[in-house]
């Protein structure tokens, strides 16, 4: 019964419903930008469209093929990526890996909502569905600050 309750905690109304309602779900035409980033463990797969000016981001579209979680995480992002700068995204991604594998607090504003995924730390097997947007967008930015550069 305690494992039925760990999974019932972990997959919470809350979760289900920002997995139901993410944004930004539609690739980008001619993107400056293109990242596809898969989880090996579970084939979780979450492919990033950005265009960036000026340093942020300012247009974002979201191919997500993953779990509950992995699709709960896609969701805090694309509410928050718009006008992120590289390093804030970096700054997310290691918040959130610092809170799934070592304890650590929460992500800071603008990506706070991803305290939704406290419950995720004790499944290792899901924290890299759970990384996957903000890996992507990261990738995503590298190649468009490249071609930028081309």
């Amino acid at each position: 019964m305690n494992a039925q309750n760990d999974l019932i905690k972990l997959y919470s109304q809350k979760i289900l419903a920002l997995a139901a309602e993410i944004p930004h779900l539609d690739r980008l035409e001619a993107p400056m930008g293109t990242a596809r980033k898969r989880s090996p463990l579970c084939g979780s797969t979450v492919t990033v469209d950005l265009d960036v000016a000026d340093g942020r981001i300012v247009r974002f579209g979201q191919d997500v093929k993953a779990c509950a979680l992995g699709q709960a995480a896609a969701s805090v992002v694309g509410t928050a990526i718009l006008g992120r700068t590289r390093a804030e995204v970096e700054t997310a991604r290691d918040q959130l890996r610092a809170m799934l594998k070592d304890e650590g607090p929460a992500p800071s504003a603008p990506f706070e909502g991803l305290e939704v995924l406290l419950p995720a730390r004790d499944y290792r097997n899901r924290h890299a569905s759970i990384m996957l947007s903000l890996e992507a967008t990261l990738d995503a930015f590298d190649a468009a600050e490249a071609a930028a550069c081309a």
